[in-house]
């Protein structure tokens, strides 16, 4: 069982809102670019590789630059995994107040392909798209290396 705590996208922006929770998308760049929970910083914790996704030797490092330890902090990513995988590499690292949005941007999917619990995207939460400019990886990738 994981040690960080699983939440729906709405219970995850009820945290976002009252209780000023950040979110973090572990997603791509592109997948963030294409759409994204509204007020969303972008760290990917894996790369699109030649062939198949790559871990982002990185991404540690760019969230202890960009964020607390203690910060209260929620994961998500397309439909579940990669987040669920973030959050444990951040409790492992000494995170202290990690929220893991359990049914991603798209949702969590059954072996046909179906829909089975609805993500952010799904649910038409409050979305936006791009790479804003303060909470795009760019941006905190470039003040990881300021700082090194």
């Amino acid at each position: 069982m994981s040690p960080v705590q699983r939440v729906s996208p709405t219970e995850a922006l009820l945290k976002m809102r009252d209780e000023a929770f950040v979110y973090v998308d572990v997603r791509t760049e592109d997948e963030f670019e294409a759409g994204h929970p509204a007020g969303a910083f972008n760290v990917p914790f894996m790369l699109a590789g030649p062939s198949t996704m790559v871990l982002n030797d990185e991404f540690l490092s760019v969230m202890e630059t960009s964020f607390a330890k203690n910060a209260r902090l929620i994961v998500g990513c397309k439909m579940g995994a990669r987040s669920a995988k973030a959050g444990k590499a951040l409790y492992d690292a000494g995170f202290t107040s990690l929220v893991d949005q359990s049914a991603g941007w798209d949702g969590t999917r059954g072996h046909f392909g179906e829909v089975l619990i609805a993500g952010w995207a799904r649910q038409s939460l409050p979305r936006e798209s791009g790479h804003p400019d303060l909470r795009s990886y760019v941006a905190l990738r470039s003040m990881r290396k300021a700082t090194s």
